[in-house]
């Protein structure tokens, strides 16, 4: 048999469509934010920026500086929101994504913002795995659906912040994992990843609520043994146990909610800031875009957690979506700050993601590519003409 006459090795279909179909949730979700970072790029080196410097701005340098020197070497150069520093300054910002900041930095020649930016690209990846099970676990749901909502929750407002050295990749991955255990049953995959959750950012009170209160169903139905319990208990000990630590380090009880509030103005007051700041919106007192998104994204919020009753949205996931919203609207602190903080309220796009699952393809196609761009701008307006903090 001459040279010619070897036989040349196809492909099998069903071991493509296989690979394919395991890679379509990161494929989905990384030419979004492709797109996004691309957008970025371009407008800030159209104003003169570096769009590195950009994605690691404000409390990206705090992630970083604590991933380098730990809460007890905090240069003294870093201030808090009212330019002051002090001991306790830095713990404001919960630990889970430094430490894993640190970890990654020796693999990336101890750069640690590389490592930070990696960190979230990878969480990123690993989110939009979870809100595809997600997608096909809720009732009409389907893998298209979860592919919708990955595509939606990429296409976010503030997705940018998914790019960026920001805790919000990496909490809304160890999030939507619980949420897929509490759904499948899996109460040590629920439990584990609320606690890590826990450790990542405040927001966790909300995913907290969700698995024991859905614990609690599941003991009074007398349904899985104590393992219930044992997911509810394992939840709480990772915001739990991080409060505890600011405590003994402040010698305070609430040392952390003091931090926050001396420092950074964070705190509960009711919504009075919410509602003051939307209705000098409405009144015309500000006018910029951020401004609007602000109205635009606080109030849509409500209207898709509205939504997600009659769109048949497992209860789990409407306490969690609805406890996320809670704490925003409920909260002071920066007001240009809120867009990005619902983030991890995405199981409030899955009235959007079913809904678009039964419309003709190009129909999704166009709405997602119109979602795309917009949020690949307002997330580059954001980082480069927006002179505040986000």
């Amino acid at each position: 048999m001459s040279a010619t006459d070897t036989p040349v090795a196809t492909p099998d279909p069903a071991r493509r469509a296989a690979l394919v179909a395991a890679l379509a949730p990161a494929g989905v979700y990384l030419a979004i934010r492709v797109v996004g970072v691309l957008v970025l790029v371009w407008l800030s080196y159209a104003h003169g920026l570096d769009p590195v410097a950009r994605l690691r701005a404000w409390d990206g340098d705090w992630m970083i500086a604590i991933a380098e020197h730990g809460y007890s070497g905090i240069p003294d150069t870093m201030l808090d929101g009212h330019g002051r520093h002090t001991p306790f300054t830095a713990l404001a910002f919960f630990p889970g994504y430094p430490a894993t900041i640190a970890v990654f930095a020796p693999l990336l020649g101890g750069n640690e913002v590389a490592a930070a930016l990696v960190v979230s690209l990878l969480a990123g990846v690993a989110c939009a795995y979870a809100l595809t099970r997600l997608g096909e676990l809720v009732p009409g749901g389907s893998r298209r659906v979860g592919l919708l909502l990955t595509a939606l929750f990429a296409a976010a407002p503030m997705a940018v912040t998914l790019n960026m050295a920001y805790t919000e990749a990496l909490f809304c991955a160890l999030a939507a994992w619980s949420l897929v255990g509490l759904l499948e049953r899996r109460w040590l995959l629920a439990g584990a990843a609320c606690a890590l959750a826990g450790l990542v950012r405040p927001t966790a009170e909300a995913l907290v609520l969700a698995v024991v209160a859905v614990a609690a169903v599941a003991l009074v139905g007398r349904r899985d043994g104590w393992r219930p319990l044992g997911a509810a208990l394992l939840a709480a000990s990772g915001i739990g146990g991080y409060l505890a630590y600011v405590a003994v380090r402040t010698g305070e009880l609430g040392g952390w909610f003091t931090v926050q509030s001396t420092g950074w103005d964070g705190g509960v007051d009711g919504g009075v800031a919410v509602v003051r700041q939307l209705g000098e919106t409405l009144a015309g007192r500000h006018g910029t875009v951020y401004d609007i998104a602000i109205l635009v994204v606080l109030v849509g919020a409500v209207v898709l957690l509205a939504l997600c009753v009659p769109a048949r949205v497992p209860w789990p996931l409407v306490l969690y979506g609805a406890a996320v919203v809670a704490t925003v609207w409920l909260s002071s602190g920066v007001m240009a700050s809120k867009v990005r903080l619902l983030l991890p309220a995405f199981v409030l796009l899955l009235p959007m993601a079913l809904g678009l699952a039964r419309r003709r393809p190009a129909t999704a196609w166009a709405v997602l590519a119109v979602a795309t761009l917009a949020s690949a701008w307002f997330g580059a307006y954001s980082l480069t003409i927006w002179k505040y903090a986000i």
